[in-house]
């Protein structure tokens, strides 16, 4: 049985005339660079986080990177965030003039260690970026506490968390931003590149607008150096129309990773994701863990099981980064996650038998596939 990692089609098929309809007024309307399909989005979306604000941007890279900006973040100036994600989150701090400063995660969830993060406070420290990885917020009531503390501010990377909850609140309103991807393949996915930035600060939300469009309040009037950041009329009607799937979409994949666990619970060798204490869990991403990773990888594909490895290579490790001089060994949770983590296939339209069928051939592989990798 193929197993694919995630099926954007399938998604597709089921709402297909809504989408159809959607671009096609669009394309009637001719508003294709920001605009009012635009704007329809960030009313929905901002409303559906539970903030006053949410501006649409052309990725959740900028959604950052633009945040950082408007925050007056910038050159000697450092921000806290953990190597265990995608590279996007450091590339924001780093494009701003600032400084990443790395620190290790928790590894039941592989979320930021908030003891840690307040270690690495230092006189220089302006920002926070708690990184909400597969889909489960980070621990935010100490992370928030310590930047209380010391003055600093909260940026939420809520990338992998559309519809995330802590403590009953959703995801991107738990600090003085929130940042999201739209990436095809997210919880909330556009049909091409978008991002968003969430807010309840109105100061905020007027500068993240002015830099997203070159700066300017009106036409050729710059108040600031911006960029050209907007979201695609395109992208801003699709995700109007997806959003209202979310919360459908997202109790799938609950669904389909409570089914995950009940069948994977006596898998020796295999750690299953930990859903936290006081919240809620949308499985962007359904990482196990495994010593033997890479040969179990290798062996589902051989059966057409179709899996990921988020991330093999922590940030404080890239080239990009060596200038940093972070040497192996100084983020022990993180690496070992590289290492080891595995994400299985999850989407909300993965069926039952598609599971029951992954998880029997991790079960088989378990009696005999780690004989033959300790043999080798």
């Amino acid at each position: 049985m193929n197993v694919p990692f995630i099926d954007l089609k399938a998604q597709y098929e089921t709402i297909k005339e809504e989408i159809n309809a959607a671009v096609h007024n669009v394309l009637q309307s001719c508003a294709f660079a920001g605009g009012p399909y635009v704007e329809q989005f960030e009313e929905h979306f901002a409303d559906y986080c539970n903030c006053r604000h949410a501006i649409g941007v052309g990725s959740g890279t900028e959604a950052l990177w633009l945040t950082l900006l408007a925050l007056g973040v910038g050159k000697g100036d450092e921000v806290i965030t953990v190597p265990n994600t995608f590279i996007a989150t450091a590339e924001a701090i780093s494009f701003c003039g600032a400084s990443p400063v790395f620190v290790d995660i928790d590894a039941s969830t592989c979320n930021m260690a908030p003891h840690l993060m307040e270690n690495a406070v230092t006189d220089k420290t302006r920002a926070v970026i708690p990184v909400h990885l597969y889909g489960q917020t980070a621990d935010m009531d100490p992370i928030r506490e310590a930047a209380r503390k010391h003055n600093l501010y909260v940026i939420e990377d809520a990338c992998q968390a559309h519809g995330a909850e802590y403590k009953g609140k959703k995801a991107g309103s738990l600090g003085n931003a929130g940042c999201f991807s739209f990436y095809p393949g997210k919880n909330l996915g556009a049909y091409g590149e978008a991002g968003a930035v969430v807010t309840n600060d109105d100061g905020l939300d007027e500068r993240i607008r002015y830099l997203r469009d070159h700066g300017q309040p009106q036409k050729y009037h710059h108040r600031l150096i911006g960029w050209n950041a907007r979201m695609d009329g395109i992208q801003g009607a699709v995700l109007t129309v997806k959003l209202n799937f979310l919360d459908q979409w997202n109790a799938l994949r609950r669904q389909n990773a409570a089914l995950y666990k009940r069948l994977l619970d006596e898998a020796d060798g295999v750690v299953l994701p930990e859903e936290a204490e006081h919240r809620k869990h949308v499985y962007h991403l359904f990482p196990i863990r495994q010593p033997y990773r890479d040969v179990l990888m290798s062996d589902l594909k051989a059966k057409d099981i179709h899996c990921a490895i988020h991330y093999p290579l922590p940030i404080h490790l890239q080239d990009a980064y060596k200038h940093l001089g972070l040497k192996p060994g100084v983020f022990p949770a993180t690496e070992k996650a590289a290492e080891e983590v595995l994400s299985l296939p999850m989407f909300p339209e993965l069926t039952e038998p598609m599971i029951e069928h992954v998880c029997n051939e991790i079960k088989k592989w378990e009696e005999y596939g780690i004989q033959a990798a300790l043999a080798k």
